[in-house]
């Protein structure tokens, strides 16, 4: 095949350390957020202060990395002002770019910051190169980050009818099949990724341990029950165990990992700009393994096209930090379509 231009490899930094693993192990730019509600992994002990971030950023350009800021929720009636405030505080960082969801947001950022790039977040949910376009029109965005719901060829019909760069996950957990719009945590608890930064808070969760089992809750529904010796996940309505008619399965969506590395020849050719890697909730041990691997098979793609082939070796480290240690191509490639 011809050569194309090598993705950018955008790693998740949900802790200084967690940056500081992905630069060192080959990332081209990491992705952070605020310690609040304006990031949607606002997760208890992670993401960054004023002082930690200041460190991160500065990490990250002195060895020629690019620092993406993420402001992925949706403004709170009353409060616009934090998310505003959130918006300043990046530009005044001097942060590679914004990632931004919401159309009041982008609105602001593009009037008050016209020299910041900005990114439309995969909460944004635009599917199709009619919403990027709007968005680029309307605002100026330079990249879109896709929803996990598109085969490739439709990722590519994107690329091809519009000026904006498109970004891609390549690795890490998947979401229920109408990502952007987190309704099943709002449903049951009343927050949500898109409002307080988090799916199925913490203080709704509970763990019952009882002879010969472990019943997960989260607000008081039974999401999952395991054995003994079975590992027990954190209870998602989306990845929670469910009995219909008579049957116990994953009714909406198994515990199990994306893993584009058999598809990065035709991610490359197609003109995907980015390959963004999932877990900013994740250890800085699975931000090391993951980028080291990314890098090493986006290397070897970028030296010999042609001959490029998956390395077992490169398989068999992301299994090991895989969710439910399995895999799947997701909606990239549907086989029946």
């Amino acid at each position: 095949m011809p050569q194309h231009k090598i993705p950018e490899l955008v790693c998740p930094a949900g802790s200084l350390p967690a940056l500081k693993a992905a630069v060192d192990h080959g990332a081209d730019t990491v992705y952070l957020g605020y310690k609040n509600d304006t990031n949607a992994r606002n997760f208890a002990g992670l993401n960054f202060d004023h002082k930690a971030m200041v460190e991160g950023i500065d990490y990250a350009h002195r060895r020629n990395r690019r620092v993406l800021m993420a402001i992925n929720t949706f403004p709170q009636p009353g409060r616009e002002a934090d998310w505003h405030r959130a918006v300043d505080g990046a530009a005044d960082l001097g942060v590679d770019a914004v990632i931004l969801a919401d159309v009041g947001l982008l609105d602001y950022a593009s009037r008050r910051h016209p020299q910041l790039r900005l990114h439309l977040s995969v909460q944004g949910s635009a599917t199709s190169y009619e919403a990027v376009n709007f968005a680029h029109r309307e605002f100026g965005i330079r990249r879109a980050v896709l929803p996990r719901v598109l085969t490739l060829a439709q990722v590519e019909l994107v690329i091809r009818n519009t000026p904006v760069e498109i970004e891609v996950f390549g690795f890490g957990s998947l979401c229920v099949m109408n990502e952007g719009r987190c309704w099943l945590s709002s449903y049951a608890t009343g927050e949500s990724p898109n409002t307080v930064g988090a799916c199925s808070p913490a203080k709704f969760v509970k763990w019952e341990r009882k002879p010969g089992v472990m019943n997960t809750r989260l607000n008081g529904i039974l999401i999952d029950r395991y054995g003994d010796n079975e590992p027990a996940g954190y209870p998602t309505l989306c990845k929670g165990r469910f009995e219909v008619n008579g049957e116990t399965y994953y009714a909406m969506e198994e515990p199990t990992s994306l893993n584009v590395l058999e598809l990065l020849p035709d991610i490359a050719r197609i003109g995907v700009a980015a390959i963004k890697v999932e877990g900013r909730q994740r250890s800085p041990a699975y931000v090391a393994q993951v980028t080291r691997t990314l890098r090493a098979a986006l290397d070897e793609l970028g030296r010999d096209a042609d001959h490029f082939s998956v390395k077992p070796a490169w398989q068999a480290e992301l299994g090991k930090v895989s969710e439910g240690s399995q895999v799947t191509l997701g909606a990239y490639d549907r086989p029946w379509r």
